[in-house]
Order: structure tokens, then C-alpha cells, then sequence
């Protein structure tokens, strides 16, 4: 059975199949690929009845463009209620990029986050200044652009006007930072709607190709404006990439506040703005992606001792927001998405996605069967077979072994 996680994580064999064989030995022979694999054969088989087909003659292709359907039908309803709800709440245009931003600032999850804090931001900005993006703002020096503009929409137009030489030196700068530049903090939750922007966040888009910018190291997200002749999909698609944000922006704030009593604080801080934070562990053979780790968390949160990684972070820091069960709460036509992330039907050398994100993507993009998209679903796939893997033990000895040296450490200096 581990042939069929392995063709649909298109994964290289046979090093695949040896650190299979070598997970299930070393942790008794629980089965879980063959208990996975199971899973998504019935699981997708039943997903297909529920799109009113028959598993038994229902080709690929044929079952790629009838999600492509079902997503068509569920993005237009989704934009029926941003809209309602944006001129119920926010205006009485109805804008659905404003109905978009109040769903997502009203989100009852955990928003907590450890993040840098403002100040420090405008020092380093004064140390790095964006030259290009002052005069692209109009703004006559750095002074005036460190008074008007908001630490984040300094940050996110700085992002979209700077070079990649001026960011990865500006980025340098983490290296020297340390725990008490940061705040613990809501996560921030803005729409690229400044006046200064007039037509940035445009531009960035339509070359770009996403609407949303997300910044670990600040716990903000923005949401640049759709193009006005968007296709269809593309809030789908947008809503599904800004709730997966939200989740990584979680994570990265509960990683740098465990890691706060680390020496080299900083340059994990410049790593974490860079990429995802991961765990140095010989779980698995392989580090693990900190978002596993919350999502792991997440699920045993009602088993799991309140005093696990204390005096650092309590379990709340671990929320973690199932997209599909959020949108399904939204939209109840959306609930189909429920419990799909994962599941995939293989042809040829590569599988038909059911995950929601896909879909969106392949749709708004109008991509053809044979261009289709299957990253998210690999991702998800890939996480869910790990995560029957981790055991609680495991896991809270490889964050112990990776920070109580420092903390200790720490504890004798003082």
C-alpha cells in the first residue's frame, strides 16, 4: 500500500519505500501507511459519490473538470456572502475585498503573537533606508516616510518596491536583534488601501500574480486588492492562501517565543522571516517543519499537559484554524472541502487534486487537466502521514533537547 502514497507524493524511490520500512520498524510496525492508504482509497470514493458520480467508470479527467465545476458553483456563493456581509458591517458598497478583511479580522481563534515590534522596525529601516519606496510614495526624506506610514505598510511596500538585494540586506540586520525587540501582540490584519499606495499594490498583483503579502517577524498579513476584472476563483483562492497565512504567522510567532532563550535568538529570527521555522530533530530523520509540530499540538490539545513547553509558551499559542471546517462555517456548500486537503486520485504520473487550494488555483488560472496543480494536496498529504508518526513523547523531548541547553545556559549567567 505504500506504492500509492508514494505515486501520489510523487516521491523518489526507492529511498521512499527504505525510510518507510524504517519508520514502521522503529515504531513497532503500527501499519499507518497501509492505514492511511486505506483511508484514501474509501475517502475519495466517497467524495466522488457526493459530486454525484460513480467511482467505477469516472475517469481523471472527467473528475478534475467536475471539481472544477463544484468550485465554480462554491466560489460564487462565497463572493454572495463577502458581499452581504462587507455592506452589513463595513460599507454599503458591498466590496467584497472588504468583506474578505472584516471575515478574517473576526476570526475568534487565538490571534496572540510574538512579534518585532514597531520602533525596532523604524530603526532598522533608518539603518536600511528604502530609497526606492520613499520616492515611489512620494515622500520627501525617511523622516517623513517613518512618521505617516504604519511599521507594516512600511515593511509590505518596501517588500513589493525594493530590490532583492535590499531586502536580503535588510534582512541581515535580524542577526543582531534580540527577545526584548519583540511584543507579544494580535496578529495584524490590513487591506492595502493606504492613500500613499495609489496604484503599488496594483501593479504588484497583475505582476505578481497573488494578493497576499505576509511578514513573520511583524505577525502581519495584507491583503492586496483584487485586479477589477478578476476571474473567477480568485477569492476562493485568496481566502484559502490569507487563512493558510494566518496559521503560518501563528506558528512562526509560537516558534521565536520558545526560541527566545536561545543565544543565536537573531539568526533564527532571520531565518524564520525567510522561510518556515523548522525543528533540529532526529525524529523521522529529518528536521520538522514547526507548522507540523503546531498542528500536532493542536490535535492532542485536550491530552496534552498545560505544562508542557512552560514558562514559554502556554497551549493556546498553538491554535491552529482547520481552513476547510472555518469556510464550511461561512458557506455551507463549502463543507464538501471538509476532509479533503489530503485526498488525491492518481493518473499517470501525477494525481488529481481534491484539495481546496488546488482547485481554486487550477480554476481561476483556467489550467488545463494536463497543467494541473497538486502542491497543496502533496503538502497536506505529506503532513498526514507524519503526523501518525509523532508521538507526544518524542516530539516534547526533541524541543527540550533543542532549547534546555540554552536555557540553562541562560540561567547560570544570571
Amino acid at each position: 500500500m505504500s506504492r500509492l502514497l508514494s505515486e501520489l507524493l510523487q516521491a523518489p524511490e526507492p529511498f521512499f519505500r527504505t525510510a518507510l520500512r524504517d519508520l514502521e520498524t522503529h515504531h513497532g510496525q503500527p501499519n499507518h501507511d497501509i492505514r492511511l492508504s486505506t483511508e484514501l482509497l474509501q475517502q475519495t470514493q466517497a467524495k466522488i459519490r457526493e459530486l454525484g458520480l460513480d467511482p467505477r467508470d469516472t475517469t481523471p479527467e472527467e473528475l478534475y473538470h467536475v471539481l472544477q465545476t463544484r468550485l465554480q458553483h462554491d466560489d460564487a456563493k462565497l463572493v454572495r456572502h463577502l458581499r452581504v456581509r462587507a455592506a452589513t458591517f463595513v460599507s454599503a458598497e458591498g466590496d467584497v475585498a472588504a468583506g474578505m478583511l472584516h471575515l478574517l479580522q473576526s476570526l475568534p481563534e487565538s490571534r496572540r503573537v510574538f512579534a518585532l515590534k514597531g520602533s525596532t522596525l523604524r530603526a532598522l529601516l533608518k539603518k536600511q533606508p528604502p530609497t526606492k519606496t520613499i520616492k515611489r510614495l512620494g515622500y520627501r526624506s525617511l523622516a517623513s516616510f517613518l512618521k505617516h506610514e504604519t511599521p507594516v505598510s512600511m515593511l509590505a511596500a518596501a517588500w513589493l518596491v525594493e530590490s532583492a538585494q535590499w531586502q536580503k540586506r535588510f534582512q541581515e540586520q535580524y542577526k543582531r536583534l534580540r527577545p526584548s525587540d519583540f511584543e507579544n501582540r494580535d496578529l495584524t490584519i490590513v487591506a492595502a488601501d493606504f492613500k500613499s499606495w495609489k496604484g503599488l499594490a496594483d501593479a504588484a498583483v497583475a505582476e505578481r500574480k497573488h494578493t497576499i503579502l505576509s511578514f513573520k517577524e511583524l505577525g502581519a498579513l495584507v491583503l492586496l486588492p483584487l485586479p477589477d476584472h478578476a476571474p473567477q476563483g480568485s477569492v476562493t483562492a485568496s481566502l484559502v492562501l490569507a487563512l493558510q497565512e494566518l496559521n503560518e504567522l501563528q506558528a512562526a510567532g509560537t516558534f521565536l517565543k520558545l526560541s527566545q532563550v536561545r543565544g543565536d535568538f537573531g539568526t533564527i529570527v532571520q531565518h524564520v522571516a525567510a522561510d518556515e521555522p523548522q525543528l533540529s530533530t532526529s525524529i523521522l530523520n529529518q528536521p520538522l517543519s514547526w507548522s507540523l509540530i503546531q498542528r500536532f499540538y493542536n490535535r492532542l490539545s485536550q491530552e496534552v499537559r498545560e505544562t508542557v513547553f512552560e514558562p514559554h509558551i502556554e497551549l493556546e499559542d498553538m491554535a491552529w484554524r482547520p481552513i476547510e471546517a472555518t469556510l464550511a462555517k461561512l458557506q455551507p456548500s463549502l463543507a464538501f472541502w471538509q476532509g479533503s486537503s489530503h485526498l488525491g486520485v492518481m493518473h499517470g504520473q501525477r494525481p488529481v487534486s481534491f484539495n481546496l487550494a488546488d482547485a481554486a488555483l487550477n480554476f481561476c488560472n483556467q489550467l488545463p487537466f494536463e497543467q494541473r496543480l497538486t502542491h497543496y494536496f502533496q503538502r497536506s498529504l505529506w503532513h498526514e502521514l507524519l503526523l501518525r508518526y509523532l508521538q507526544h513523547e518524542q516530539v516534547e523531548q526533541s524541543v527540550a533537547a533543542q532549547l534546555q541547553p540554552a536555557l540553562a545556559a541562560a540561567t547560570a549567567e544570571v
